[in-house]
């Protein structure tokens, strides 16, 4: 998982979507994209986990997702598991707290078979 800096612009050469945007219907405009970013407006609104899971298993999106936002460390081993690939933490989130919570589930108790796994 990459670590975005909090006064780093996580939206550069990104296509930015809001959270509450049908990724599906947007599979053209996905096409050729590098990197996604993905908005966590509040920390207690998932739509995002749900959209990164569609880029991954359903439109087979094999560039960069990144999570913005209201991104707390405990929230670190379900983005990595729906396929998020970098973070840009809440400003009073520590890094090596995130890295501790990623060490917490090296493996998942509820296992994905291997083609629908987000990567």
């Amino acid at each position: 998982m990459q670590f975005i800096p909090t006064d780093h612009d996580a939206h550069a050469a990104a296509l930015v979507l809001p959270n509450d945007a049908d990724v599906l219907a947007l599979s053209e405009q996905l096409r050729g994209q590098a990197a996604v970013v993905l908005q966590f407006p509040k920390w207690t609104d998932g739509r995002a986990y749900s959209q990164a899971v569609l880029l991954r298993s359903r439109l087979r999106f094999a560039g960069e997702i990144r999570a913005t936002g209201e991104v707390l460390a405990d929230m670190l081993p379900l983005l990595r598991r729906c396929g998020f690939d970098a973070v840009q933490l809440r400003a009073d989130q520590l890094q090596a707290t995130a890295e501790r919570a990623l060490g917490y589930f090296s493996t998942h108790y509820q296992s994905v078979p291997p083609e629908r796994a987000p990567r």
